[in-house]
């Protein structure tokens, strides 16, 4: 975004105000429709800035007086914030919703909306309107903000309510939150996209990057650290170019150095790095600040620089390398990598999926998040040909995930007798009387506790390292 297009990219007070009105139009009308507060169910696909966005839309709709439900079928509103990363994510969203047809026709009255990273394209849309003539209300990703007014239009009209606009979105500051825990927050410090990845179809439905100033950030950060909260998560689809089309322009690096320097208990995390702007301020950074989580999220996708070119990444595996190695040097043993990985990209050969291999023995990071290419309409990558079979890349998949599960253990090994202090987040899983926590590297480790302890840092000594997750026990302060 060229700096001059700073005018444009917040929302207007003015219009802020409009959807105030409109907030309280609707509330007006189901307050004289149903007797008792109507619920709505807002269904979450894909990553962590569609969950920020889906708090946004349960703060709205909370205004506007509905109560809500897990439970789409006791629901007045269903709405789905859908996912277009992959495939799978997208099958889902439409088995889901032809699943409530019926649904629909015994409950005319029930409002059955989609929004979200699909509704942005404009083929899903227009399938959307053609076989699901059901759905009520479609808006896009660059329009939350005004779900109010369309609301209120669908709630009054006769018509569907389709608003997809073709444009990069704006910032709307102010838009109230209604937050799925009191333990840990995502806080989004920038919106879109200026890399253009060949296979990845977020800058088209997210836009162009965006970021918030950084008052604004720093004014929300103080209040949920008043608000009590412990576990701070940044956002951005790549948060390594925050700042760049302010005026003056703020490095990353520099907001994390402003946010770690307020008063408080707290721990700040972020997501997701690009590798082609993750500079050595920023690891210096992430090692100076006592506050900032010792993890770094760097998803490089593939080891072959072959490929890399072909996903129009901007930078080489060596290039990649570098900023591990000088990382694992400032911040040692505590330092936990985890990475991204594409399988099977359009033209990949065994040799270059080798090349991936042995980058991964070379990182050995704490995790990976591994997923089989899934061709997105609309992308480079998407015409390209294809002609290794999707059975040999299910076998190189394998390979993968068996070769990082004994990397896994290995690190996880590391860390047998050590105590950490950590971030208990919820209930756990291996027993149950058992909660979770998170080290400073994002470490799961279990044990056996009491549910108020959740929302607080805890000392934990680990002892039995598993391959994904370590059980632990409780250290009292006079242990230590």
């Amino acid at each position: 975004m060229d700096k001059t297009d700073r005018k444009t990219a917040v929302v207007s007070k003015e219009e802020l105000e409009n959807q105030k009105c409109f907030t309280q139009k609707v509330s007006s009308l189901i307050s004289a429709r149903y007797i008792k507060k109507p619920k709505a169910c807002v269904i979450t696909y894909g990553c962590q800035q569609n969950v920020a966005d889906s708090e946004k839309i349960k703060g709205m709709l909370e205004l506007m007086g509905y109560d809500f439900t897990d439970n789409r079928l006791e629901a007045q509103l269903i709405l789905f914030n859908t996912c277009a990363v992959r495939e799978h994510a997208e099958d889902r969203v439409f088995g889901n919703v032809g699943a409530l047809k019926s649904y629909k026709r015994s409950n005319p009255d029930t409002v059955i909306a989609l929004c979200g990273c699909m509704m942005q394209q404009k083929h899903i849309a227009d399938k959307i309107k053609q076989s699901y003539p059901f759905v009520d209300l479609v808006f896009g990703t660059h329009v939350i903000h005004c779900l109010p007014e369309l609301l209120y239009k669908t709630l009054t009209g006769k018509k569907r309510v389709f608003e997809i606009p073709d444009i990069d979105g704006a910032i709307a500051e102010g838009v109230p939150v209604k937050r799925d825990s009191d333990a840990k927050a995502w806080l989004p410090i920038m919106y879109g996209c200026n890399n253009f990845c060949t296979y990845c179809i977020v800058p088209y439905v997210r836009g162009r990057e965006r970021s918030r100033e950084c008052k604004d950030i720093v004014n929300e950060f103080k209040e949920l650290v008043a608000q009590g909260y412990k576990e701070i998560t940044l956002l951005g689809q790549n948060v390594n170019s925050y700042g760049k089309d302010l005026i003056p322009s703020v490095s990353f690096a520099q907001l994390l150095k402003m946010l770690n320097d307020l008063d408080g208990d707290f721990r700040i995390r972020f997501m997701t790095s690009h590798p082609k702007d993750c500079t050595k301020e920023l690891i210096e950074t992430m090692a100076s600040c006592d506050k900032v989580a010792q993890h770094l999220h760097l998803p490089f996708q593939s080891g072959s620089d072959r490929i890399l070119k072909a996903m129009n990444r901007h930078y080489t595996r060596a290039q990649y390398l570098e900023l591990i190695n000088y990382a694992k040097e400032l911040m040692g043993d505590e330092l936990s990598i985890t990475s991204d990985i594409i399988v099977g990209f359009p033209g990949e050969t065994y040799d270059d999926f080798k090349q991936t291999l042995s980058l991964v023995k070379e990182v050995e990071a704490t995790s990976l998040f591994t997923f089989i290419y899934s061709p997105r309409k609309g992308t480079p990558a998407a015409e390209m040909p294809d002609p290794i079979p999707a059975e040999e890349k299910s076998k190189w998949f394998k390979e993968l995930t068996d070769l990082q599960e004994q990397i896994s253990a290995k690190q996880m090994a590391l860390h047998k007798g050590k105590v950490f202090k950590c971030y208990v987040y919820g209930k756990g899983k291996l027993d149950d009387n058992y909660v979770a926590a998170r080290n400073d590297g994002n470490l799961i480790i279990e044990f056996e506790g009491d549910e108020s302890l959740i929302g607080t840092f805890q000392n934990i000594k680990v002892i039995e390292p598993l391959t994904f997750v370590m059980r632990g026990e409780l250290v009292k302060e006079k242990e230590l």
